[in-house]
């Protein structure tokens, strides 16, 4: 037992010596295991702010591109591509017409030739127009021509072309196609006041219009109402068969019909459409 107690006894210094060597390696463990960690902690921090700092540059990049206008500079619309065209606004369809009309050797020599061509609405006409350059002796001969009333273009309605209409100031070819499909469909126009019944064609443009159409022929046969039968007179325009068993029951209990304004008695009848109907009746 002395043998071993002989061992472990450490007076004052060595105990205080074997305390710090004993620190010191505890010390020195931690700092070998935690120092690989305080590195990657490091260098992702350092990663981080990197990332960080070029992602802020891209949206201070993006914002800068989406506060920034687009510029337009004076150009000859004869030029314009199709790219260009679009960022400018232009639809596809306008685009296709104006480098038809340019494949063909044709000159657009004015906004109004520019809106004829392309068929593009007026805010567009008027947004752009005043960036149109064109060469100075265009300029010249349109200022010459400026007290010259340009010729009117004269159309017959039952027989014009969705392109032709498109020539007219407001009609684009949406507007142009449906007349031509209206027009089928009450198998041809009796009068301009149909155009009323053409949907999104508006009083200002169908006045327009009127201004480049001749005047339709009125020799066409109108249907006596005391004659017609249910079934032919459902197929006329603005009839359908359940309207025309109206007015064949109407006029068989009051023994006929001697004016439109009678039909108006008849429930529901499109009383707002007199003025086409009687384009289809006679009332003798």
């Amino acid at each position: 037992m002395k043998y071993w107690k002989s061992h472990f006894v450490f007076n004052k210094s060595e105990r205080n010596g074997i305390f710090f060597l004993i620190a010191f390696i505890v010390i020195l463990q931690i700092l070998y295991f935690s120092y690989p960690f305080f590195i990657a902690e490091e260098n992702t921090s350092e990663e981080t702010k990197a990332e960080i700092l070029q992602f802020q540059h891209k949206l201070d990049s993006l914002q800068k591109a989406s506060s920034k206008k687009d510029t337009i500079y004076p150009f000859n619309p004869n030029y314009l591509t199709d790219y260009k065209a679009y960022r400018l606004g232009m639809t596809v369809n306008e685009i296709d017409r104006l480098l038809a009309f340019r494949s063909s050797g044709k000159w657009i020599n004015s906004a109004a030739d520019f809106q004829t061509v392309t068929g593009v609405s007026d805010s567009l006409l008027l947004q752009l127009s005043p960036y149109f350059k064109f060469p100075e002796w265009v300029t010249k001969n349109n200022t010459s021509n400026s007290t010259k009333s340009a010729p009117i273009l004269k159309f017959d309605l039952n027989s014009v072309s969705a392109e032709q209409l498109q020539k007219i100031k407001g009609i684009g070819e949406v507007l142009s196609n449906r007349i031509v499909r209206y027009r089928s469909s009450i198998g041809g126009y009796r009068s301009l006041i149909q155009l009323k019944d053409v949907y999104g064609l508006s009083d200002e443009v169908r006045k327009e219009l009127s201004k480049h159409l001749k005047p339709i022929s009125d020799h066409f046969d109108r249907k006596n109402i005391n004659e017609i039968g249910i079934l032919e007179l459902s197929e006329l325009p603005y009839f359908n068969y359940e309207l025309a068993k109206a007015v064949i029951n109407y006029r068989t209990l009051h023994e006929g019909i001697d004016s439109i304004e009678v039909l108006s008695k008849i429930d529901d009848f499109p009383t707002a459409k007199f003025d086409r109907i009687q384009l289809y009746l006679s009332f003798n």
